[in-house]
This record gives C-alpha cells, sequence and structure tokens, in this order.
C-alpha cells in the first residue's frame, strides 16, 4: 500500500507527488503517455513558477536543456506599447517557456530522484472504494494487464477531462462560457522576446522556446471557431497581418517548422477540490483560457499549496480532511485573481485595459510592476499602491 498514489506526471503532477516524497512518504506516479511526449501548451513559466523550479532545486537542469532566458516582455494595444520585465522573485530575473517535451520528463525526473515510483504507459481505468472513500485505483500496465494498487490519498492530475474528477463526481463550484480558441506553431528565424498583441477580437502571443525557435500563438473569439478550422492557416496569418504586421514581417523572413496545433475548447471553471481519500490539482481543479499562459505556474503553487498543507498530517482523518480543505481554500484566493484577470484577457476587448496603460508610459516602475502581476511577483492590491493611484487620478 502507498501513502499517496498521483494520477498523471505532467506539471501538476510530477511535482506533487516529488513534493510528497521529499516528505518521506511512499508515492506512486502513473502516467498513460511515455515520455517525452509533446502536449498542448503556451508554454511560459511566470516568474513564480521560476521561484518555485528554484526553491526545488530543478532550475539548472533547465537551463542544461537549452531553455532561453526571457529578460524582456512588451504589450502593444491599441495606441499604446509598453516594455520591461516582472521584478525579480528569490534573486531570479529570467522566465524560461520550454517545449513540453522538455519539460515535462524534467519534473517526472525530479520525482523519481525524491524517490517516487514512477510507471509509464500505464492508464488509470477507476477508482478503488472503501464505505465511500477512495482507496486506491484500477489501471492497466503497458502489456495491458489489469492492476490495482490502494493508498491513503490519490491525488487527480489528470488534466482538464480529469478521470478522478469525474468518478467522484466533483461538481463545478465556478463555471464560464469558453471564450476563444486559439492556433500556434513554432517558428525558425523569428527573433523575439515575450512579446503581446492585443486588438478587438485578436490576440496574439510570441514567445521564445528550445532549439532557438519562437511560438507563435493566435487567439480568436468562441464564435470562430467552426470559421477558423475550417481553413485555419489563412485565418492565423491573417490574424498576425492585422494584429502584429512587424511580427508578420519577422515570419515571412523565417520558416515555419511545424504543423499548426490548436483547440476550441478551453473549458473556463473550478471544480470541488477534494472528498474523502482523494484530491485533485492542476487542470483537474481549475482550467481557465490559455491566453495569459498562467496553467503551468498555478499547478507548480497548487503542489507546493497541496503539499505543505497535508504536511505530516495524511494519517490523521480530522487533521487530512482540515488541510484539505485549507487546500481548497487557497484556491479561492490568489487562484481565483487569475482566473478572472484570464476572462478578462479572453473577452478580447482591450479598451479598458489600454486606458490605464497609457496612463503609465514613462513611468517604468509601474510598468514593471504591472508585468509582475501577470507573472505572480506582484499581487493585484500590491499594484494599485498610494503612488499610482494618484497617477491614475492625475493623467
Amino acid at each position: 500500500m502507498y501513502d499517496v498514489i498521483v494520477i498523471g506526471a505532467r506539471c501538476a503532477g510530477s511535482p506533487t507527488a516529488m513534493l510528497f516524497a521529499r516528505q518521506g512518504y511512499r508515492v506512486l506516479l502513473l502516467e498513460k503517455a511515455r515520455f517525452p511526449q509533446d502536449t498542448l501548451s503556451s508554454h511560459y513559466i511566470h516568474m513564480q513558477g521560476m521561484s518555485l523550479l528554484n526553491r526545488w532545486g530543478l532550475l539548472d537542469k533547465f537551463r542544461a536543456a537549452g531553455c532561453r532566458p526571457i529578460t524582456h516582455q512588451s504589450y502593444e494595444g491599441p495606441g499604446v506599447r509598453i516594455d520591461g520585465f516582472s521584478l525579480p522573485m528569490d534573486g531570479l530575473t529570467y522566465t524560461y517557456a520550454p517545449r513540453r517535451y522538455v519539460l515535462d520528463p524534467l519534473l517526472a525526473e525530479g520525482a523519481v530522484a525524491a524517490g517516487v515510483e514512477f510507471r509509464q504507459g500505464c492508464a488509470v481505468k477507476d477508482l478503488l472504494w472503501e464505505d465511500d472513500r477512495v482507496v486506491g485505483v484500477r489501471y492497466t500496465t503497458p502489456g495491458g494487464a489489469e492492476a490495482s494498487e490502494r493508498a491513503r490519498l490519490v491525488v487527480g492530475a489528470d488534466g482538464m477531462r480529469s478521470l478522478v474528477a469525474r468518478k467522484v463526481g466533483a461538481p463545478n463550484v465556478i463555471e464560464h462560457p469558453r471564450m476563444t480558441t486559439t492556433y500556434y506553431s513554432y517558428w525558425a528565424d523569428v527573433p523575439s522576446h515575450f512579446e503581446l498583441y492585443d486588438r478587438p477580437g485578436r490576440w496574439i502571443g510570441v514567445i521564445p522556446t528550445n532549439d532557438d525557435l519562437t511560438l507563435l500563438m493566435a487567439y480568436f473569439p468562441q464564435d470562430d471557431y467552426n470559421l477558423v478550422r475550417k481553413d485555419v492557416e489563412p485565418a492565423y496569418l491573417e490574424a498576425f497581418r492585422t494584429t502584429a504586421p512587424d511580427v508578420y514581417e519577422r515570419m515571412r523572413a523565417g520558416r515555419r517548422v511545424e504543423q499548426l496545433y490548436g483547440t476550441g475548447h478551453q473549458e473556463n471553471y473550478f471544480r470541488k477540490a477534494y472528498g474523502p481519500g482523494w484530491v485533485l490539482v492542476g487542470d483537474a481543479v481549475n482550467h481557465k483560457d490559455s491566453i495569459t499562459a498562467r496553467g503551468i505556474t498555478e499547478a507548480f503553487v497548487q503542489a507546493q499549496s497541496l503539499t505543505d498543507r497535508v504536511g505530516e498530517r495524511l494519517h490523521d482523518d480530522a487533521a487530512l480532511e482540515k488541510a484539505l480543505r485549507r487546500y481548497e481554500n487557497d484556491l479561492g484566493g490568489e487562484a481565483l485573481s487569475h482566473y478572472q484577470g484570464a476572462l478578462n484577457v479572453a473577452e478580447l476587448k482591450p479598451e479598458g485595459r489600454t486606458e490605464m496603460l497609457r496612463k503609465l508610459v514613462g513611468h517604468q516602475e509601474h510598468i514593471d510592476r504591472y508585468f509582475s502581476t501577470l507573472s505572480g511577483a506582484c499581487s493585484i492590491d500590491d499594484f494599485y499602491n498610494d503612488e499610482l493611484l494618484t497617477l491614475l487620478d492625475q493623467s
């Protein structure tokens, strides 16, 4: 019998398994894929996520894997452009946007190094129950055999379509309709920093990633999904030409090296986070539009929050229930703020945002603090300090 079984070994599951193992628990990590394997992603790790990688002792692995340091961010909307970067956290002055076939295996390696038993190619099919409590999992091995394992706590880190959430009947406690559809690909010979372009009905993201490639993402309103997917490439290129013409010229001088990837199924929700014998992390508990690229960072934050809350309380029923409730309450703070921020951006209506940002032009400290609210290095409450409010009133 294990102390913890974690289902899903990507950016939520592997850190959760690693941190539980570092607390001395016996942990089994199950993943249906075989790494390395790519997946849909916006790749970017905000400063808050970088700080956690550093705290966990994993950051050097990403440097060695050829991740390109990002030290410059820009935003351009109607009538305004700002340039700057997030304030540092833990002395870090850069961020990364690793490919998922780089990120996920490195996180899993960190879990294994902590003592986690990692099994790939294992598809979980069901949960085991005793007296209305989850006590384990039933899964298929790589060879096709049926197997089962038991644990004190089963962690669903299995994504937006979480089997754990479905089997335990975890309801959505907050839910909003889909707001955007996105398509992206990877381009060579396109010089870039972290660039965002905002226009009514369009959003463009430009992010440097591994192998000297640049991730180029275009966002469209959800209502355009069926139209865009019928003829993706012309719509994708036209979005760049009309929203970010300078980027479009760089694209013409470069070359696309992979197919176009995309989705129109970006759900927006918070689920019930826990119950007897189970808990959810990452996209399994909270998913939102990828337009603010907060998913990876928040998966890290949730892994740290959950394992900190549980600590030594795993085998005490009352203490564990209290710890899981506190973890769920954590989700109602910063995570809810970032959720609401993503929905605001995903409306693809830049007018209110650009009106405020125009007042920051010429005030670099406030610009960097604004970027810091996106990165997690500065809270919204700290951003709107007395000095900024005075500036906004005077402008």
